[in-house]
């Protein structure tokens, strides 16, 4: 049995474009504009079944794909990163020089009091395993943190490459397989 999962990284908002950690802040308009001309243009896959990140930018961008009624998803949340939310990252950088530098370099720290990239990449392997339970497709609509944490665990990277992954907006990630072996096809754009 072969399952294909398609993470679509989510269109882009006021908190991406301005390098700031998640405060639940919406798609702006070009990013909204962007997930309506894919929808338009027949690029969105088709699944059977529907996942959305619990954020408001993953579903407005699941509803401006045309993608509706999707299953709202907590184990694929984005990245805790505690008392960060809401900062840019050159304001915690200011701030916590040190804690910043041990957040990027050790995979198992959690300065800002959230969860650690280990963890994280843990949480959402664990729910791709439910994914491979299924026969068909899935399709995934979630923030790029998640779709780096799930190449890092299906490629058996370490968990130093998360940083190394770059997954731009309205991009799809298919992964493939089964649990235990995936392959992946990495960042087709949408628009």
């Amino acid at each position: 049995m072969t399952t294909r999962v398609f993470l679509i990284s989510a269109a882009i908002g006021e908190a991406l474009r301005e390098a700031r950690f998640d405060d639940g802040s919406p798609l702006d308009a070009s990013g909204l504009r962007a997930a309506r001309t894919a929808a338009g243009a027949g690029a969105v896959p088709a699944g059977g079944r529907l996942w959305v990140s619990p954020t408001v930018r993953c579903r407005q961008t699941a509803e401006a794909l045309g993608l509706r009624d999707g299953l709202e998803t907590a184990e694929l949340a984005p990245l805790d990163v505690g008392r960060w939310r809401g900062a840019t990252l050159a304001e915690v950088s200011a701030g916590e020089p040190e804690a910043v530098a041990r957040w990027l370099a050790d995979p198992a720290s959690a300065p800002h009091g959230g969860e650690s990239v280990r963890v994280f990449c843990d949480r959402v392997a664990e729910h791709l395993d439910t994914a491979a339970g299924f026969d068909g497709r899935t399709v995934a609509v979630v923030e790029p943190e998640v779709v780096r944490a799930l190449v890092v665990r299906v490629l058996g990277a370490p968990e130093s490459a998360f940083w190394r992954v770059d997954v731009p907006p309205l991009t799809v990630t298919e992964l493939s397989g089964r649990a235990g072996r995936w392959n992946v096809r990495a960042g087709r754009p949408l628009v």
